[in-house]
Order: structure tokens, then sequence, then C-alpha cells
């Protein structure tokens, strides 16, 4: 569960208090250990799309979100979030309960379930494989290879005693030695994992649910991993759904793992999910047999699709609001016709980075400072809310978004629309026309010339026009580079970009991955800015030791103060989902980690039927 600890206690207090949480939670009733009884129906295939590509289905190696939630699907954590209960709560998945932590917070022993089975595979030459403790332990190490690059590194890199000397190792002698222990993460025996951390880390609890921290067998990384040991092609782990097939860029089929382990609808004593309980109660998961997903990155296709049926459920683009709400209701045409409306403020947060170690808009000196401060008042934010997000978004105040642990709705930064202050900077520190031809040049009279990474849809030429507008406004030339996200993203990982808009979005409550994304030693893998900040990355290596009370918020207000400061990002916004939901679609439950929890649904067939006549 999150840990709400009372600030006011000692240490040893706290500590035999997050041991007694942790040990009194309740086992979820859902979760069984008997013999797999495969429940999907092969005859019911759910549709959905995804608006951007994906990567690839390595649950170590991938970074972005379509990817993961993929991910999520085929491979299993330790713990996830119960997926009725509100507030949101975590509970064991593979283990068999919450971790037994020790009175100083330095010790976890998790003892994992026995009788779960990765897919069928040939990599295990016919045989029935099972889920280990050993499994995790490999899967860590994998996370913290340097050679993978894991933007996750961090949910155990500097937390567990001897990773930082593996991962240095590594990097010194060029292979990841898997064969060496090492005290922080050891499997005791078949069924038990224990941890031995530096310091108490609060927030491992809520990173043991992400799709990162889910065990993959080292027999398909041995068989099918590339040379950088990412297998990204052919994923095989113990959830509830395996890859049937993949055309990049265009459709993912997944279909229910035969291996699956027996598990059902979870329970809720909350009044609101009384509905969902009288079709679902009891049920068998994965009650689908069949996921296709389709790549559909323009905005009216995808709206159309839905109409027609083609899709159960969608994201309704944000250009495309007004066809399908008024103000924040759903039309009544769509009301007439049993569609559901959830709506809720993302996780994440939109922003476009600078690298740091550009030429151009990098360095930490004033005049590099005052460029990037110019750029942010001079970019229109209130066009991007109210043009073209159509009032879909709020203006961004600082890197935490809202809906997790770490966000602060008192701290008002980002940088305020101004193109008189931004022009005023400029002229301040030199950036002026020197040679006549209408653009402002750098201080030693080289031209000045931004580039922008940007995705080739129709979204983003309105992002495009929005930028050149900004940056006319106040005399600076900006070009743009157009290619597919995962050809971005592997630039962007290399330090090959200047500049890069995009959002992070979170999949647990733990905000301080947030400011990950801004710490140095991290630079290269999820921190694409490449900020390496001494004040900030010694606020975030205390914070990080600190349970979740008013003083590690502060050190959060401090760092959100640094980024507005030295303005490595350009802060846009915080998105407002609308999803529309097809009355077929059954067991939804708007959830802001996991808007595409597919093992949770169920389609009831003879309602799509005879919806579609």
């Amino acid at each position: 569960m999150p840990l709400h600890l009372d600030p006011g206690l000692r240490r040893d207090d706290m500590m035999n208090r997050l041991r007694h949480a942790l040990l009194a939670a309740v086992m979820v009733t859902a979760i069984g250990v008997a013999a797999p009884a495969f429940a999907a129906d092969m005859n019911k295939t759910l549709h959905v799309a995804f608006v951007a590509p994906e990567n690839g289905f390595d649950p170590q190696a991938t970074s972005d979100l379509y990817s993961n939630y993929v991910n999520r699907e085929i491979f299993d954590p330790l713990y996830r979030y119960d997926y009725l209960a509100r507030p949101y709560k975590v509970i064991p998945n593979t283990a068999t309960t919450l971790p037994e932590v020790s009175a100083d917070g330095l010790t976890w022993t998790i003892k994992v379930r026995p009788g779960i089975y990765f897919a069928d595979d040939p990599a295990f030459k016919g045989q029935k494989r099972e889920l280990t403790a050993a499994d995790y332990v490999y899967s860590f190490k994998r996370l913290i290879d340097p050679r993978l690059r894991s933007s996750n590194a961090q949910i155990f890199d500097d937390r567990l005693i001897g990773a930082k000397e593996a991962i240095d190792a590594a990097k010194k002698n060029g292979k990841f030695d898997y064969e060496a222990a090492f005290e922080g993460a050891q499997a005791i025996d078949r069924y038990t994992l224990r941890f031995r951390l530096l310091y108490p880390a609060y927030d491992l609890l809520a990173d043991l649910t992400s799709a990162a921290s889910a065990a993959v067998a080292r027999e398909v990384v041995t068989a099918y991993g590339d040379a950088s040991g990412w297998v990204m092609e052919h994923p095989v782990g113990t959830g509830p759904y395996y890859l049937k097939s993949w055309r990049r860029a265009q459709q993912i089929v997944l279909e229910a793992n035969p291996n699956f382990r027996e598990f059902h609808y979870p329970e809720s004593t909350q009044p609101e999910d009384r509905a969902l309980l009288a079709r679902m109660h009891g049920k068998k998961l994965p009650a689908i047999g069949r996921i296709e997903i389709a790549i559909i990155e323009e905005s009216n296709p995808r709206l159309l699709a839905f109409e027609k049926g083609e899709l159960d459920y969608i994201t309704v683009p944000t250009d495309l609001v007004p066809k399908v709400l008024n103000g924040d209701k759903l039309k009544p045409e769509y009301v007439e016709r049993g569609i559901v409306h959830h709506r809720g403020v993302q996780p994440s947060i939109v922003y476009t980075y600078f690298n740091m170690e550009d030429p151009v808009v990098g360095g930490y000196t004033p005049d590099k400072i005052a460029l990037r401060r110019a750029i942010s008042l001079a970019y229109n934010n209130e066009d991007e809310i109210h043009v073209i997000r159509l009032d879909q978004a709020t203006s961004a105040t600082q890197p935490i978004p809202p809906n997790v642990i770490g966000h602060d709705p008192n701290f008002k930064g980002g940088a305020t629309y101004d193109v008189a202050s931004a022009k005023a900077l400029l002229d301040k520190f030199g950036y002026i026309d020197r040679d006549g031809d209408g653009w402002r040049d750098l201080p030693d009279g080289k031209p000045l010339k931004l580039v922008l990474a940007s995705d080739p849809s129709a979204i983003y030429r309105q992002f495009d026009e929005l930028w050149k507008r900004s940056m006319d406004a106040v005399g600076i030339r900006i070009e743009f580079t157009k290619q597919k996200f995962p050809d971005t993203l592997k630039a962007g990982l290399a330090g090959q970009l200047q500049m890069w808009g995009l959002a992070n979005t979170a999949t647990n409550d733990n905000g301080s991955t947030f400011l990950d994304l801004l710490y140095g030693p991290h630079k290269g893998t999820s921190n694409l800015s490449r900020f390496d900040l001494p004040e900030f990355n010694a606020l975030y290596d205390k914070a990080k030791r600190m349970p979740n009370t008013p003083e590690r918020t502060q050190l959060y207000r401090k760092m959100s103060s640094l980024v507005i400061a030295y303005a490595p990002w350009k802060l846009h916004t915080y998105r407002i989902e609308n999803i529309v939901v097809h009355p077929w679609v059954l067991g939804y439950k708007y959830n802001t980690f996991d808007p595409h929890a597919w093992m949770y649904y169920d389609i009831d067939v003879e309602r799509r039927r005879a919806a579609l006549k």
C-alpha cells in the first residue's frame, strides 16, 4: 500500500509501523494457488487502439507508455494495484503476501507464490517452466545492466547493497556478470526473495508494481536477445496474455495464456462497484480470448472506428472533444447508445526538454539559462491549452503532476506567457540580430537556430505551428525534425536531440520518478535532458531516503524551484483524459495508472452484435 507515515514518529517507530502495516494487509482473495483453469473465451475479441507506435516488449528495456501497456499483460511483477480499491492500494500479485520488513527497514523478505508458470515457448525445450525467486533476481540484474540502458534502473541501482559495484564492474569489463551474487538481491530458496537495502526505501513497494520489475526467464533472453540484450520481439511471461503476432507500428495481437493461474474478478464493498460486480462477480479471468491493438495515429479515423463499433473504447482525441462532449458531459446521442464517459487528470507531465549538453541551448552559465527561460516565456502555453487541447489540460506548475505522491498544489512554478519579458531577456544577454537578416544570433555572432524533434502526426503539426509562431514573435529561428517515436527515442537516449516535446506518465503513485527524469547520474537513460546540477542531485539523494512527510515535500519544492530557475524543461500541461466505453464492455473501471487493464474486462457478445446490426 502507499505509505503515509506520521512525520512525528522516531525512525525505529516508523520502521515498525511500516513492517506491521505491510504484514497486516489482507491478501486479496482473487488469487488462488489451484492449477490453471483456462477461462478465456477465444470467440471474444477486444478491439483497442494506440495513438503512437510501440517500441517493443521487453519489460526491462522498454520506456515508452504503449509498449508498457502490453508488457503489463504479458509479464508479472511481484505486486499490483487492487483494480477496484479507491484510494489505490498495493496488493500481492505473484508474491504470497506484502513484504516482511525488518525493524530498520533494510531487509525485505518476499515469498513468491508456487505454481505460477511461464507461457509455453521453445526456449524451455518442452518443459513446463515454473516462476521462481531466482527469475526475479535475474530480472533485477537485467534492469541495472548498463548494456540495456534501462530508463527504470533507478528502482534498484542505488538501493540494493552491491548493485553499484556490479554496475561499475560491468562498465569496466564491458559485460555484466550475471553469475556473481550480490547481497542486495538474493534467492534464499526456490520461492524466497530477499532484498538488502542501503537505506530504507519507502517508495520501493510502489516500484515493485511496475512492469520494469516483472520477471523474465533467462532461457528466453539467451535464446532471443539481441546485441544489446533486448528481447523486444519475443516476450515470454507469466501474465494473462502472450504475444500472438506483431506488425510493427500497425497491429499487436495478444491471446490468452493457457498457463495462466486461476484468477478471479476482485471483490469490493464500495457502493460504486455494485454495477460492475453484478456482471463480473467471481468471474474467472481473463475472460476475453484475444486483444487486437491497432496503431491509429490520426484522430478522425480513431473516433470514426469507435463510432462504428470497430473499437470497444477510446481516449477521446483532444482535437475532437467538441464532437463528443458538451463541456465535460457526453453528448446526448452518445448517452442514448449507452456509451459511458470516464474523465480524469492523467498522472503525467507534458514538457519540452532542452539538451543541457547541446552547444546552443545547453549549459549552466547565465546567458544559457536566460536563453532557455526566454524561450519558455515566449511559448504561448495559453494557446496550447485553449486552442490545441480545447481546455482539456491545465498549466503545469512543477515536474510532479497531480494524482501522485509529491505533487504540491500550493507550488506555483512554470513560465507565464510574456513576449515582452522574453525579448528583454534576450536583448540583455546579447541574443540580438547582428547581421540584419531578421533573426537573433548568439552572443558570439553565430546563428541562433533551434531544432525541435516532432512526431509526424497531424496533431503535432499544430504544436509545430504554435512553436513557430511563438519563436517568430521574438525573432528566434526554429526548425523541426520529423520521425516516428521509436526512432526519436533512440536519438534522445543517445543525446542527439537539441529539443524534444513529450510526456511522461506514471504507472504508480511514486512521484519521485518524475524528479528522476532530471537526476544527473541517470543521464542517457531516464534523464533525456542530461540535466546535471549538483545541488539538485544532492536534494534528490536526500529525499529518496525519506518517508512521505512534509519534510520530503519541502525538498521536492526546492528541486522544483531549481528546475524553474535553470529551465532544463519548458513545462507545458497536465492533461485531462476523456475515455468513452461501449456498453458491451463489462468490468471496466477508470484507473488512473492503467487505463488499459484488459485482463479485467469482458465482452457481452450478444449486446455488441445487436448494437452493430
